[in-house]
């Protein structure tokens, strides 16, 4: 059962951010660090992808680990009340990244996706975009 009242819910769900999440903005800041320079959130790309490097023709989503359901990860879990809300929900967000990465794969663009727990090491977060901005792919 849920302790706290439905209205604090409501307001603490709505304070819960598409775009420049904290996750999103250290990937952004690590790649302006390394010298990549990139668009945000072009909307004319199917899922309007969070960082977007047209030059490379490659495009980064940032996905949070429970939202979008990180496999394996601790963050993912699926919570014990309104399960009947939370799995369908959760599984849409899943399968519409998986319709927007065949989308943007069938126009040309790399697909590279950085998860939220990624972000928490600095070094490894520098390798992972480096890796994903590889010119050789």
């Amino acid at each position: 059962m849920d302790t706290i009242p439905p209205q604090r819910r409501s307001a603490l769900m709505a304070r819960i951010r598409s775009k420049d999440t904290g996750p999103e903005m250290l990937v952004r800041r690590t790649a302006h660090r390394l010298g990549f320079r990139f668009r945000l959130h072009r909307r004319d790309l199917p899922g309007a992808p969070d960082l977007v490097f047209p030059g490379r023709r490659t495009v980064i989503f940032v996905h949070g680990c429970f939202w979008h359901q990180h496999a394996g990860c601790r963050r993912s879990n699926v919570p014990k009340t309104r399960e009947d809300y939370w799995l369908p929900k959760l599984a849409r967000n899943a399968a519409r990244d998986r319709e927007k990465t065949t989308e943007l794969e069938r126009l040309g663009w790399r697909v590279a996706i950085i998860w939220e727990c990624q972000t928490a090491e600095p070094v490894r977060l520098a390798e992972i975009i480096v890796a994903a901005l590889a010119s050789d792919q």
